[in-house]
């Protein structure tokens, strides 16, 4: 049973299958990510920079760091 492992292991056909799934799905993968697209991913990038400028900035407001000059 074991004897057939290593010649199994070592033939061409094993690893030729092997060769031609990877570069399909490293293509794929490194154009999308989470189903999305390049652009897609930017704006999600940029919502969430500006939520965390925003809630940054109504946390200096709440704790009186920073005071608006027209109150």
């Amino acid at each position: 049973m074991f004897d057939d492992l290593r010649e199994q292991a070592d033939s061409a056909s094993f690893l030729d299958e092997e060769e031609d799934a990877l570069p399909e799905v490293s293509s794929l993968r490194s154009r999308y990510w989470l189903g999305m697209s390049p652009a897609q991913r930017f704006i999600i990038a940029l919502m969430l920079l500006l939520a965390a400028c925003i809630l940054s900035a109504f946390c200096l407001l709440v704790t009186e760091k920073v005071v608006l000059p027209f109150i």
